[in-house]
């Protein structure tokens, strides 16, 4: 069989369908460059750029170190921080040596210039829950509980601010999360029991301390957690030990953490020392009901045994002057 001589460019330029074949491969190879391309422009993934570290230095300094890297800055939080001046960075997103494109926001949080004053409640006249409670509402705390003879054991009698004592007429500001300190009654030396804190908040533990009537002492925390990261570090020790028996008033010392096999671990022990502090306290109670039962019997007997050994009364009728007499009558 005779080959067939090869078709020229020319020849095949002249086919309809090729020319049209030809032009749409053409059509999408271009498609595809300038997509490319676009994408290139658009994502920018060989122009990225590595975020500074932007904490601990002024919102201005920030803001230019930011404008060198091609970001921006938006202010997203604020706290109120005693140990930094106002206008520092405290925290920011995302965090140092992250690779992002050029204008991308980093949101950060910086410390106020002062934190927000708040009305202090008048809460002498109440019970100390109900002043916790209502301290806490305002965005305030307890500073300090001082006990004081009275005949109502937990009730304030007094409330001090700055040192100075309040009136129902007092209209007093303080700073958002400061403590105001109280003056409870305490009928003798009353005892309470030292609640588990193990597993909570610094907050939430001064809270459950407080309604216990007991004040928040020294406060500890592992090495590397810093200012930002303390919200969320738990309690891992406690010294009075849960379930222990205190006196109204006494301090605890509290020491956190953030590695939470830790807690848990010491929250079980905790639960263990709170289980064997109501059992004892259980045993007592039986005791003590065991005991005032044994006093009133023993009470009861003693009375009877009074009134068996009492005499019946005897009446003169005045007919007989002695017992000789009444005998030479009979006779």
């Amino acid at each position: 069989m005779p080959k067939q001589p090869k078709k020229s460019r020319s020849e095949l330029l002249k086919n309809p369908l090729a020319k049209h074949a030809l032009i749409i491969v053409c059509l999408l190879a271009a498609l595809g460059i300038a997509t490319h391309v676009l994408l290139l422009l658009g994502t920018r993934h060989s122009a990225l750029r590595t975020v500074p570290d932007l904490t601990g230095i002024p919102i201005d300094e920030a803001r230019a170190r930011a404008r060198r890297e091609k970001l921006e800055i938006v202010i997203n939080d604020s706290l109120f921080v005693p140990a930094y001046e106002g206008g520092v960075v405290l925290d920011q997103l995302p965090h140092e040596g992250v690779g992002v494109k050029p204008g991308r926001t980093v949101y950060v949080t910086i410390n106020s210039f002062r934190q927000k004053m708040v009305p202090v409640p008048y809460v002498a006249g109440r019970s100390l829950r109900q002043a916790k409670n209502m301290l806490e509402v305002a965005g305030l705390g307890i500073e300090r509980l001082i006990y004081r003879p009275d005949l109502a054991t937990n009730y304030v009698l007094e409330q001090h601010v700055g040192g100075k004592k309040m009136t129902p007429q007092s209209r007093v500001e303080a700073e958002m999360g400061s403590g105001v300190t109280l003056y409870v009654g305490e009928s003798g030396a009353v005892t309470t029991v030292s609640p588990k804190t193990v597993g909570l908040t610094l907050e939430q533990a001064r809270g459950r301390l407080w309604e216990q009537g007991l004040n928040v002492g020294r406060i500890t925390y592992d090495e590397g957690i810093d200012l930002l990261d303390r919200k969320k570090a738990l309690v891992s020790r406690q010294t009075p030990q849960p379930g222990t028996a205190v006196r109204l008033g006494t301090e605890a010392t509290l020491h956190l953490t953030l590695d939470r096999k830790q807690v848990d671990q010491r929250s079980g022990e905790a639960d263990r020392q709170m289980e064997a502090a109501a059992d004892r306290l259980r045993r007592d109670r039986e005791a003590e009901a065991e005991l005032e039962l044994r006093s009133r019997l023993d009470s009861l007997s003693v009375r009877s045994d009074e009134r068996s050994s009492e005499t019946e009364p005897v009446f003169d009728d005045g007919l007989f002057a002695d017992t000789d007499e009444a005998d030479e009558f009979f006779d």
